[in-house]
């Protein structure tokens, strides 16, 4: 187990993954941390951005809505306000929030601009994510 990482991955309902891994490859809100075995101990903020793990098999991807990382040198803990398997998402529902921060920003008429951009960025996230899979 020398060359693994303990992730979790936790959000206010569940824990979404939990398993050893060779690698996390994360974008913090100040530029992307990659992690492995060992790693300085570290606490970033997360940005809306696929979360890249390196396995034996290969490498997979989730869909964070932001949160926190904190990395020790040998687990990391993800506290996001959602996180997505590809598995998971609803893909339809997310071309469809696509389609609807997409309008809103083009109206730009009495709308949360910031808000919107959050939006259409979580659905392009989980578009993403969803055809790796």
């Amino acid at each position: 187990m020398a060359n693994k990482i303990r992730l979790d991955i936790v959000t206010p309902d569940r824990m979404v993954y939990s398993e050893d891994v060779n690698m996390v490859i994360a974008r913090a809100t100040d530029g992307d941390l990659g992690i492995l075995p060992g790693h300085a101990p570290l606490i970033a903020g997360l940005d809306v951005w696929p979360l890249r793990i390196m396995k034996d098999e290969g490498e997979h991807q989730l869909a964070l809505c932001g949160g926190f990382i904190e990395v020790r040198p040998q687990k990391v803990t993800v506290l996001a306000s959602c996180a997505e398997l590809p598995e998971e998402i609803d893909v339809k529902r997310a071309a469809a929030a696509k389609d609807r921060a997409e309008a809103r920003l083009r109206t730009s008429a009495d709308i949360d601009v910031h808000r919107a951009e959050i939006a259409l960025k979580r659905a392009i996230v989980r578009l993403r994510v969803a055809e790796k899979k």
